[in-house]
């Protein structure tokens, strides 16, 4: 019998069996998922098999095989020898916890380099900018000088952006995954590295994170706000209104207007991209919350991120950040009570107001353009 190549795959999550697993078993790896959600291990281990379904009228359906699970918190020693043997190490467990298993996965490394000089490859698949080199520099906490050196020609951290689109699934309790036909995932390398299905490699990474991050993240969020101040469940009901759509697409103006003259992109060609993701987030099929998509403001309103970091990018250079302010503006009015920092924002506008939370949350100084705007914009959707 054939031995399969291996990968570890930190994140059993939705993301981590329907996207980024699900594209190495495909591509003939033995792909092992490391997660503290006991359930979710001890079915990987169980079943041995899950489907990926996709969101569309067919609901088309791949049987991913050749995967099992270990839990981090109780298995540490398996997750080391898991790491020892692998090709590939990847993550999607949200950038916040990539602190947590870095000293893991250290301990991991410290062992692989001093038993084989095989090339293992390190990439975090995470909605971050350079989320591999913030797990790089955790793991780097974590050696000694003699480990760090030998890790030199063996051990390769690249960064990526990922792209798709994974809504609540209607069974917690099943291993199946819904998810969008679209992904895009990009490995940032100069090198030749071993092929895997659906993973595209590039020189510069830079242009499509920001393309994605300002595009992708910052119009869902836009359309997840507004859709919540108007009393709607899901994504593509939101899209339906037309304020909302004429809303969205204002604010990728602004944001593509950026991305033009940052990266010289083709402004023709990016105005298609908007447009092609924006006729993703129509997908009925999706069925996908609001709440889910708005959740965790406080993150998504940080400076490096979706909303806050093109406007002032765009302020910089002179460019509009109108509209951007205004979906700020939605961000601070999204207070879903089941969202412990839609709540924890809802406490700090009681106390102290909008522009305390702006600089607290997102860095921004209370005297500055946008801070000013977002904040006229608050008011004016709050009434």
């Amino acid at each position: 019998m054939m031995t399969l190549k291996q990968t570890v795959h930190f994140g059993a999550g939705n993301i981590g069996r329907g996207f980024i697993g699900g594209l190495f078993a495909e591509s003939g790896y033995h792909v092992t998922f490391v997660d503290i959600a006991d359930q979710i291990i001890d079915k990987l281990n169980e079943q041995k098999s899950y489907q990926v379904k996709l969101a569309t009228e067919q609901e088309q359906t791949t049987t991913i095989e050749n995967v099992s699970g270990l839990n981090n918190m109780k298995q540490e020693e398996g997750v080391i020898e898991a790491i020892k043997g692998a090709v590939y190490l990847t993550t999607a467990i949200g950038p916040n916890i990539l602190p947590r298993i870095a000293p893991l996965i250290a301990r991991g490394l410290t062992e692989r380099v001093y038993e084989t000089d095989e090339a293992l490859y390190v990439i975090a698949c995470e909605n971050q900018i350079s989320a591999t080199d913030i797990l790089k520099k955790h793991i780097f906490e974590n050696l000694d000088e003699d480990t760090k050196e030998r890790l030199e020609g063996r051990v390769y951290f690249f960064n990526s952006a990922v792209d798709r689109i994974v809504p609540i699934q209607e069974d917690p309790e099943s291993l199946d995954v819904l998810v969008e036909p679209y992904f895009e995932w990009v490995v940032e390398t100069t090198q030749t590295i071993p092929p895997i299905e659906g993973m595209t490699v590039v020189e510069e990474l830079a242009p499509f994170i920001e393309r994605k991050l300002f595009t992708v993240n910052t119009g869902h969020a836009v359309i997840a706000y507004f859709g919540y101040l108007a009393g709607k469940s899901t994504i593509d009901k939101t899209l339906a209104d037309g304020t909302v759509a004429k809303q969205v697409q204002d604010t990728l103006k602004e944001t593509g207007a950026y991305l033009v003259k940052q990266y010289g992109l083709n402004e023709e060609e990016h105005f298609a991209y908007i447009q092609k993701i924006i006729e993703r987030f129509k997908n009925p099929y999706l069925n996908d919350a609001v709440t889910r998509v708005g959740r965790a403001p406080m993150r998504k309103l940080g400076p490096e991120d979706r909303l806050i970091r093109p406007a002032t990018e765009a302020q910089k250079v002179g460019l509009p950040f109108t509209n951007l302010a205004k979906a700020i503006a939605a961000a601070l009015l999204f207070d879903y009570q089941e969202d412990e920092e839609a709540m924890k924002i809802q406490e700090m506008l009681k106390e102290h107001g909008p522009a305390y939370v702006l600089k607290e949350v997102s860095g921004l100084d209370e005297n500055s353009e946008i801070s000013k705007e977002v904040i006229e914009q608050y008011h004016a959707l709050k009434q």
